[in-house]
């Protein structure tokens, strides 16, 4: 049985979900059946990732019962403003094919036109009330930042998706959320990201202690790795298109880490992070069109 989490108004979340970043329109569909089959049942999209139409299809195609989906999206920094993001939660849900859905977060602060973010937050409370989702929150959102928001905005944030994974473990803003009531979600939970960005040599797949303790356990680094974000309350993200890595990214719940274990991965943090700096992320450089359903 998978771990759940409660959020801070009541819903119950999995700990552990499936991503589609970068996965290719026409390969999501059958990753994400697969990944319904082997027992996920949190499925991870987002307006930018141009394929929340075949996340749909592939929750369809599983069989599996759409109330038994718990199904996330985030919306784009083009779509910010209140009533743009009020049509952007309308282009996510037809081309999901759903009514309601489950988790709907804020992509990035944008924190040059922060007023932007603060209308978008406010269609997502305006949302929230009218039961279109279950529950809102943000991703890439330091304190500061997160600071900001919660001044100008009603309702705390359920979830904050950031980049956390053993090299980059960001423990100011996981204290934050904490202090808040907010769920941490790491995406690149496995720290896939060190291995194309900067020194390829530095891979948590490859790192001599997560090999060592994978070995300890019998399982491999990527589960590890895993298992260590959901003993420390941690969402994580995972994301593959190869149905048996798909399969053995869920094979989490056969074995504990230590004490001992979770403290030598916390020690690993390098305090490089591996995606962009959320501050850096302007309209001018990262808008791109969302297109309509």
């Amino acid at each position: 049985m998978a771990f759940t989490l409660t959020l801070n108004n009541g819903v119950e979340m999995p700990a552990l979900g499936f991503g589609v970043f970068q996965n290719p329109p026409e390969q999501t569909v059958a990753s994400v059946a697969d990944a319904l089959h082997v027992g996920y049942r949190l499925i991870d999209t987002a307006a930018s990732y141009f394929n929340e139409r075949e996340v749909g299809e592939g929750i369809r195609r599983s069989g599996i019962d759409r109330a038994q989906v718990f199904i996330q999206t985030k919306l784009w920094i083009s779509d910010y403003g209140y009533d743009q993001a009020l049509h952007g939660f309308d282009k996510s849900a037809t081309k999901l094919g759903v009514d309601q859905i489950d988790l709907l977060l804020l992509h990035q602060p944008l924190p040059t036109d922060f007023d932007k973010t603060i209308g978008a937050y406010k269609a997502l409370e305006k949302l929230l009330a009218d039961g279109r989702v279950r529950a809102i929150g943000v991703s890439n959102f330091m304190p500061d930042v997160l600071d900001r928001l919660l001044d100008a905005t009603t309702i705390t944030p359920a979830v904050n998706q950031i980049e956390v994974h053993p090299y980059f473990t960001e423990p100011d803003t996981q204290k934050a959320n904490t202090d808040h009531g907010i769920i941490t979600q790491a995406w690149s939970p496995m720290g896939g990201i060190t291995s194309y960005r900067g020194d390829s040599t530095r891979s948590t797949f490859n790192d001599p202690v997560i090999g060592q303790i994978a070995t300890a356990h019998s399982t491999s680094p990527a589960q590890v790795m895993l298992r260590w974000h959901l003993q420390e309350g941690r969402s994580a993200i995972p994301k593959s298109v190869k149905p048996e890595r798909i399969a053995a990214n869920f094979d989490v719940f056969g074995f504990e880490l230590s004490p001992e274990d979770l403290a030598r991965i916390d020690a690993l943090d390098t305090g490089v992070r591996g995606g962009p700096d959320p501050a850096s992320v302007t309209l001018e450089a990262f808008s791109r069109d969302i297109p309509e359903a």
